[in-house]
């Protein structure tokens, strides 16, 4: 058995699968647009740590510093004496108490920080919350047509979408996987009343060169993930991803060690792949690790002999295996009942947690 056990969500068949599967989507979706980033933290405690600086600087009222550390400074007058925070008569007898300045040092703090508040600075500027997912190809993209498109509560319009890998192939051939998301999903989406999302899919002009659209495709996730310079690594919201009988996940093979073990780049290229086309790019272990969430979907009888080596026996190193334990804690299965035939795994009953309401058969 693997030493960090993901979570297994089983189902009947195919459709409570993409159902499932569809709720898990939108739940991560809700979660990225309505969790408070830091800017917005940093930005609500401005004015209160101000204010709370201004007061700890305010000796109290009631305390008059040593002389030894802080000299006393008399300030003369015709008719009296100013001492620190009494005030006396030319007879040295206490007059009325001195207003309290520490009052009024907090009142000008909170009248700076609403004049603060009313320009522009990098802190009023909120960045606008987007939904970061990255996809893979195959079978999951007909899982997302069966359960996201007949929902009413996708935020498309908020939606930034990679993809986990590409098939080098032109963007109409079959096997494309840009290309079939677009027929499949896309080109479906009422945009007019949910919005349009941003779509980051490979150059198509490169496609002949794997290291050249390899390296372009890293560019855009560096510009879209605000620079290489500031991030290690992207952080996606969701990671989706199948897994072929052959173990591979995104374009990842098994036997392919040198992208296996890459920890550097985010995108590698891959020549002579073993099955469908030849020439692909892919996004590596590491990035698909640091995402919040990472999703297998899993379906069919042909795929139980790979996922009872997955499961049971994590040494052989699999992809899936490795993410298994590199995203420990944040991975979910959804399987549905022919793939975890004869697979010793503990299934779990799946908890809808999106407010729309379905119910699974």
């Amino acid at each position: 058995m693997t030493t960090n056990v993901p979570k297994v969500y089983a189902f009947h068949d195919f459709s409570d699968v993409a159902i499932a599967v569809a709720d898990y989507v939108v739940y991560a979706q809700n979660h990225a647009l309505t969790v408070k980033n830091k800017n917005d933290r940093k930005h609500s405690n401005t004015s209160l740590n101000s204010i709370n600086s201004a007061v700890a600087a305010e000796p109290s009222q009631n305390t008059i510093p040593s002389t030894a550390t802080h000299p006393v400074h008399l300030k003369k007058n015709k008719s009296h004496t100013l001492l620190n925070h009494g005030v006396h008569d030319q007879t040295g007898n206490a007059a009325a108490p001195m207003k309290n300045y520490s009052n009024i040092n907090i009142e000008r703090e909170k009248e700076k920080d609403n004049s603060r508040d009313n320009k522009e600075s990098p802190l009023n500027v909120v960045k606008e919350k987007r939904f970061r997912i990255a996809l893979s190809g195959g079978s999951l993209i007909q899982v997302l047509h069966e359960g996201l498109l007949k929902r009413d509560d996708v935020q498309w319009g908020k939606w930034d979408i990679y993809f986990a890998d590409e098939r080098l192939v032109p963007f109409d051939s079959e096997n494309s996987n840009y290309g079939l998301a677009k027929r499949k999903i896309f080109d479906l989406i009422d945009t007019k009343k949910y919005g349009k999302p941003k779509v980051y899919h490979v150059n198509e002009k490169l496609i002949k060169d794997p290291q050249e659209c390899a390296d372009n495709y890293e560019k855009i996730l560096i510009k879209g993930f605000a620079g290489r310079d500031s991030v290690k690594l992207p952080m996606f919201d969701l990671f989706l991803l199948g897994c072929a009988p052959d173990g591979h996940i995104a374009s990842l093979f098994p036997n392919f060690q040198e992208t296996l073990r890459e920890k550097l780049a985010w995108v590698v290229p891959v020549e002579g792949a073993p099955s469908g086309p030849s020439n692909r790019i892919s996004l590596t272990i590491p990035v698909i690790c640091h995402s919040h969430r990472v999703a297998f979907v899993v379906e069919g009888s042909t795929k139980a002999p790979v996922l009872k080596t997955i499961m049971e026996r994590p040494e052989k190193g699999l992809p899936s295996s490795i993410v298994n334990e590199g995203a420990a804690g944040r991975v979910s299965w959804f399987v549905d009942n022919d793939a975890l035939s004869d697979v010793f795994v503990t299934k779990k009953a799946y908890k809808f947690r999106s407010a729309q309401k379905v119910t699974v058969g």
